[in-house]
């Protein structure tokens, strides 16, 4: 009798813990958010959400307000939707909000890298030192020539202006990730190829071979992230981290010329910490996907915009090439490919407001914390909320700020100069006649700022000015529609077509 009433009870206290986990006994408390499960335990709203992101959250929105509580896949996620209220969650301190926890485990999922707690100062400490000021002018000179290495190669050989047809998307993708490759993780050895021009042509073969590799785990990573791949994509995905892990592994880095002070820097400050080095190869491949896995996809749509837009390609490309001539360099039949240098690129405020528009219309991050402890919201309207301790808080900026009418006027329409006022500064914006600090977050905000945004900027400014300025180019079909964006990729970073769209380019002299 008392072994089964033992029983009796170990059996209701694990179906009571289910039920718990599954969610059926959360309810709203005083001065908590609207709270909204969904129907199904547990997962809530997770297929809906997978589905449309951003209908998703408008629907709630327009259900419970600028502040709700929804059930997603096991975690409950206080969405905050009201953009005078970003400062106070992006300021507050880690000890209550944390942005690691929800970061540490995509890290995991997708990579296979197990971050410690000295992989994040390193990151930042590196990052500032190479990223930015003066380490930002070396690299954004070593891309400038891998660029060359890869877009202008052939303009000096005296070859014909023909015409040459491509797919806009996958173009601007190839050219921009391989050229940030070799500028961060090093070139072939002359000594090894035989000579230099061998190297340079192993390089061209490598990088184009590692990105189509890439392409095909970049396919996958919406689905591997929200751990929804069938099991022949599984075994997929598998497959490419291996290999990844394997080229870019540490003994193959430093069998490179020219390896970034970012890349070598962080290997030996892990290699200092203890990490071990299968690890680091891992920690290899996270570092690729974070500085190449948004800059192509941004770039096609900044050159595809600016393509159905002649005004802004006028104004844009009469910018470069002022700033060329005023740099006593020339672009002409015959003559050696110019050298594009960080300080020209701070003298383009019309493509910084260009590339501003462009993110602000298809950069779609998430950014979310984990709230360690009970903590108070004061929204800007003066309600007062209590987040609850282990629950998840969340920002969706592509709807609250980006394409809010409110703030961007005709949201849905790309202007290239809505950024700059007419003497070249920054335009300021307001909501309700109250200036915001937050009109656009592409890069994240607070603590979480992503550390590589400005060379991620030079990058893509470096293309896209090398493009203006070497090259005629127009699309195919002049009349083609821009491609809707895949929704699949919503909350992870810049979105990417449904279709690819044709494009030409031929020399411009």
């Amino acid at each position: 009798m008392v072994l089964w009433v033992v029983l009796l009870c170990t059996l209701v206290s694990s179906l009571l813990g289910g039920l718990y986990v599954l969610g059926v006994f959360r309810r709203q408390r005083p001065h908590e958010p609207p709270l909204d499960k969904g129907t199904i335990p547990w997962l809530g709203y997770l297929l809906e959400f997978r589905k449309d992101s951003s209908e998703f959250l408008k629907r709630m929105q327009s259900k419970h307000g600028d502040v709700f509580t929804v059930l997603i896949g096991g975690y409950y996620f206080t969405f905050v939707m009201d953009p005078f209220s970003f400062g106070t969650i992006v300021k507050e301190s880690r000890s209550k909000l944390d942005f690691r926890t929800s970061a540490t485990q995509l890290v995991v999922q997708v990579f296979g890298y197990k971050p410690n707690e000295a992989t994040h100062s390193i990151v930042h400490t590196s990052s500032t030192k190479h990223l930015m000021g003066d380490g930002l002018t070396v690299l954004t000179q070593a891309t400038m020539e891998s660029f060359q290495k890869l877009l202008l190669f052939n303009l000096s050989s005296g070859e014909k202006r023909v015409w040459q047809e491509e797919n806009l998307f996958h173009y601007c993708y190839n050219i921009v990730f391989r050229a940030g490759y070799l500028a961060l993780y090093g070139n072939e050895s002359p000594r090894g190829a035989g000579n230099k021009e061998k190297a340079e042509e192993q390089d061209r073969l490598h990088s184009n071979q590692l990105f189509q590799e890439f392409r095909k785990y970049d396919r996958l990573f919406p689905r591997l992230a929200f751990a929804l791949l069938p099991p022949k994509d599984k075994r997929e995905a598998e497959r490419l981290k291996r290999h990844f892990w394997n080229m870019l592994s540490v003994k193959k880095a430093w069998q490179k010329d020219n390896i970034s002070g970012w890349i070598s820097d962080q290997e030996q400050l892990l290699a200092e910490n203890g990490v071990p080095e299968y690890m680091r190869d891992r920690f290899m491949f996270m570092l690729l996907w974070a500085s190449q896995g948004n800059t192509g996809p941004t770039a096609f749509w900044l050159l595809l915009y600016l393509l159905k837009h002649p005004e802004a390609l006028k104004a844009v490309r009469d910018e470069v090439d002022k700033v060329l001539r005023e740099s006593g360099q020339e672009v002409k039949a015959g003559s050696p490919p110019v050298t594009v240098t960080r300080d020209m690129l701070n003298q383009t405020p019309l493509l910084d407001s260009a590339l501003e528009e462009t993110l602000r219309l298809v950069a779609a991050p998430i950014l979310v914390r984990a709230v360690l402890e009970d903590t108070s919201l004061r929204t800007s309207s003066g309600t007062e909320f209590t987040l609850r301790k282990g629950d998840r808080v969340a920002l969706f900026p592509h709807i609250s700020v980006q394409m809010n009418p409110e703030i961007h006027e005709e949201p849905h329409k790309f202007r290239y100069d809505r950024f700059v006022n007419p003497d070249g500064t920054r335009k300021d914006f307001y909501r309700n006649g109250k200036k915001l600090k937050f009109v656009s977050m592409p890069w994240g905000a607070g603590v979480s700022t992503c550390p590589g945004r400005f060379f991620a900027t030079a990058e893509m400014k470096l293309f896209v000015f090398l493009m203006l300025s070497h090259f005629d180019l127009e699309l195919v079909n002049e009349e083609e529609e821009i491609p809707a964006i895949d929704i699949s990729r919503w909350g992870f970073g810049t979105m990417q077509p449904v279709r690819d769209i044709r494009f030409r380019y031929r020399p411009r002299f």
